[in-house]
C-alpha cells in the first residue's frame, strides 16, 4: 500500500505528465487519444511506472519507441514543474484494460439471456 506522500506524488506526476504529453512533437506519440490510467512510484522515488491507454493506436511498437525517446524531455520538464529531491525515471507501459473491458461488454451484449426484454418468468 502506498503511503500518503507517495499517493500525492503519483497524482501530481499523473497530472503534470498528462499535460506535457500534449506538447510532445513526436508524431509517433500523437497517434490517437492518449490518457494516463495510473502512475506507480517506487518508495525511494527513483522510478515511476506510467500506464498509458491509447484510443486509436496505429502501431504499438512505434508508439512505445516515441515514448522512450520523449522520456528524457518529459523527465526534465517534470523536474522543473515538481519540486522533488529526485525526479524519477519514467517507465511507460501500455494499459489494455479499457480495450479488454470493451471486448467483455461486447461479448455480454451478444449473449442471449432468457428473462430479459421484459419477459416475466414468474408463474
Amino acid at each position: 500500500m502506498a503511503s500518503n506522500k507517495t499517493g500525492r506524488t503519483n497524482d501530481d506526476i499523473q497530472r503534470v505528465v498528462s499535460t506535457l504529453l500534449r506538447s510532445v512533437k513526436d508524431p509517433r506519440v500523437q497517434q490517437g487519444l492518449v490518457s494516463i490510467t495510473a502512475v506507480e512510484t517506487t518508495g525511494d522515488m527513483r522510478y515511476c511506472k506510467v500506464y498509458l491507454s491509447v484510443l486509436g493506436l496505429e502501431s504499438e511498437k512505434e508508439f512505445m519507441k516515441g515514448m522512450k525517446s520523449a522520456s528524457g524531455w518529459l523527465r526534465k520538464e517534470l523536474g522543473s514543474k515538481l519540486r522533488l529531491r529526485y525526479t524519477p525515471e519514467l517507465v511507460f507501459e501500455l494499459d489494455h484494460s479499457i480495450e479488454t473491458g470493451a471486448r467483455i461488454n461486447k461479448i455480454l451484449e451478444e449473449l442471449d439471456i432468457p428473462g430479459e426484454d421484459g419477459e416475466d418468468d414468474a408463474d
